[in-house]
């Protein structure tokens, strides 16, 4: 498949030094990004699921289901739909209902999620985070395959045969499976055939090479072709005119996230040398001017074995509405291209 390059939101509500935005004129904002994203040239566009203050993506197939209706050709998927704490019917449902709206351009990458307020809001307890994904993902790939099921397990009242409607545009329906660094997460991925989406916000991005070797040797072991393993690419970025425009504009936001963060888990506060270290030629940031951009993920997708997919979250940025859509509109116009040129001829 050729290169896609695209956009993940989490929709945070703030921006411009971390004021708050009201949320109506937010998600005002947020169609907007998607149809810019569109009418740039880029591929997809997902949206996160977090329940924590300060986030707007609680329902991202509502939102999904709004951009399908406002967009003709992007592809719109969940980035990661949090399957752990939700029940699989429900989910297939949803995002069922947003591929008919879309006419067969939605997508799921689903995975356990990064924050564990879910788990506690749902009822669900935090010792069993790997079985529930485990255990739902197995029946959302089974409601994928059959419109009735039969079913049991665990977490969740069985199955005895009901229909699951409605029935998607695509079949299969698209799954991807988005990882961290968990090497068990990456095996289950591949012996199940399904896409991988790798969420590399920290460190060099060749050190999760090995990891996706597991992923791809584990998938052949099941029996997959190796077109049937596809990766993608998740990181934070963020692109302007020039590279001190793009740091000048993402770095402070940068810097407030992953802070505040590094509180909840114990790390302490990052500085500016960090961030260079981390958008240096082999750091996992993204950030600079189109050019230099370009030749970084290319990088990546060559440090990675190759990629299929590479995806910006550019929230952290705290940047306002207008510079969001200029930086859109460059990793559309100018950055996707030079990225596509240079793999389509490696």
């Amino acid at each position: 498949m050729p290169f896609q390059i695209g956009i993940d939101s989490f929709v945070a509500a703030f921006e411009e030094r971390s004021e708050p935005i009201p949320p109506v004129e937010r998600m005002r904002d947020l169609l907007l990004q998607i149809q810019r994203a569109e009418e740039s040239g880029l591929d997809v566009f997902g949206i996160g699921e977090h329940h924590r203050r300060g986030f707007l993506d609680s329902a991202p197939a509502v939102i999904l289901a709004a951009a399908a209706a406002r967009t003709q050709r992007i592809r719109l998927t969940s980035a990661v739909a949090v399957l752990s704490a939700a029940d699989p019917v429900r989910v297939f449902q949803e995002f069922a209902t947003v591929d008919l709206i879309s006419q067969g351009r939605a997508e799921m990458v689903a995975g356990r999620g990064s924050f564990i307020e879910a788990f506690p809001l749902f009822g669900y307890a935090l010792k069993d985070y790997d079985a529930l994904f485990a255990e739902k993902l197995e029946l959302l790939l089974k409601i994928r395959d059959n419109e009735r099921v039969t079913w049991t397990g665990r977490f969740r009242p069985p199955l005895t045969g009901q229909g699951i409607y409605p029935r998607p545009v695509q079949n299969p329906f698209p799954i991807w499976v988005g990882v961290g660094g968990t090497p068990e997460s990456f095996v289950r991925a591949g012996a199940l055939g399904l896409p991988l989406m790798v969420a590399i916000i920290g460190g060099e991005t060749r050190q999760f090479r090995p990891l996706v070797d597991l992923y791809r040797k584990s998938g052949r072991a099941a029996g997959f072709a190796p077109e049937v393993l596809r990766v993608g690419m998740h990181s934070l970025g963020y692109v302007a005119e020039t590279h001190k425009e793009a740091v000048e504009d993402f770095y402070p936001g940068w810097a407030r996230s992953m802070t505040e963060i590094g509180k909840e888990r114990g790390w302490p506060p990052v500085r500016r040398d960090d961030f260079e270290a981390q958008n240096g030629s082999e750091g996992a940031l993204v950030v600079g001017d189109p050019e230099e951009v370009a030749e970084k993920i290319v990088r990546h997708a060559r440090a990675l074995g190759g990629l299929v997919r590479m995806t910006f979250m550019m929230g952290v940025a705290d940047v306002s509405h207008e510079k969001m859509l200029r930086s859109i509109e460059l990793i559309g116009r100018r950055v996707a291209p030079a990225v596509r040129d240079a793999l389509s001829v490696s």
